[in-house]
């Protein structure tokens, strides 16, 4: 049985968050753990409350977690401060597991995610052990510090991050605008490639960061190459888009088992 992970934070409205990744996880067939860095009182309609673990509590179940569970991949989403940063990048400096982080900062309705010094602990800290980086347009302008429009945009931005030392970063493309969402996928060597789907008119897009990079770490942990994992994630994730399930009042959840039902989607490759 592959096993991975999600560090990240509980969504008790479940389209996000570690009950995002533990959905992904299953669908996926690999066997989900967790370390949860918050607890959130939020819904479709936003965020009412945030409640994060200590630094201590969150060492501990990632601890207690890796000491018996062989964890082939990771992923992090919410991780909200500076010392939870960093004592998990301290936990898995040593470790041989391949990490995806979705470095969440804002939430659907505009709540802050993550504290503004924590966004300097991830640079310095998380980013030279990961593997894989999965920015949003305003996610990277945050990181990098420049503003996004254009492609060329898109390239500059990336090679900033690459040289944080992340091994590969996914300049997701779905805040810009046009009939295709295009996200372009950079590696350390200089190659590239894109993936184009269909700009699917839709509210219904909670969770959406979460459930591609959770779907990465399943395709990892089962042993698909960093290019395999990506092109599969973002046909799983297009096909929860493409298929919503019209649940609650504001931004709803996307449809994990989508895929279940044969859906058919399209995602072109350009290399």
């Amino acid at each position: 049985m592959n096993i991975v992970l999600t560090i990240a934070g509980s969504d008790s409205g479940g389209g996000a968050g570690i009950q995002a990744d533990l959905k992904t996880f299953q669908e996926l067939n690999v066997f989900g753990t967790s370390v949860i860095t918050a607890l959130t009182a939020q819904n479709t309609l936003g965020v009412e409350g945030i409640y994060p673990a200590t630094s201590e509590f969150v060492e501990q179940q990632l601890n207690t977690v890796l000491q018996d569970f062989e964890v082939k991949a990771l992923k992090t989403g919410m991780l909200f401060s500076a010392d939870i940063i960093k004592t998990i990048a301290k936990n898995l400096i040593d470790k041989n597991i391949q990490i995806v982080v979705d470095p969440v900062m804002i939430a659907k309705g505009g709540q802050a995610l993550l504290q503004d010094e924590a966004v300097q602990a991830m640079k310095n800290e998380l980013l030279p052990i990961a593997t894989v980086l999965t920015p949003n347009i305003p996610e990277a302008e945050k990181i990098t510090g420049m503003k996004i429009e254009t492609a060329d945009d898109i390239q500059q931005a990336a090679a900033k991050i690459l040289q944080l030392g992340v091994n590969c970063v996914v300049m997701k493309g779905g805040h810009l605008e046009g009939p295709s969402a295009v996200d372009t996928v950079f590696f350390q060597d200089g190659s590239f490639f894109q993936l184009k789907s269909k700009r699917i008119d839709t509210k219904h897009t909670h969770g959406t960061g979460c459930t591609f990079s959770a779907a990465i770490t399943a395709n990892l942990g089962k042993g698909l190459s960093l290019k395999e994992s990506v092109i599969e994630a973002k046909k799983f994730v297009q096909m929860a888009i493409e298929n919503p399930l019209n649940i609650g009042r504001g931004h709803g959840p996307t449809n994990h088992f989508a895929h279940r039902f044969g859906a058919n989607v399209e995602v072109e490759i350009v290399e």
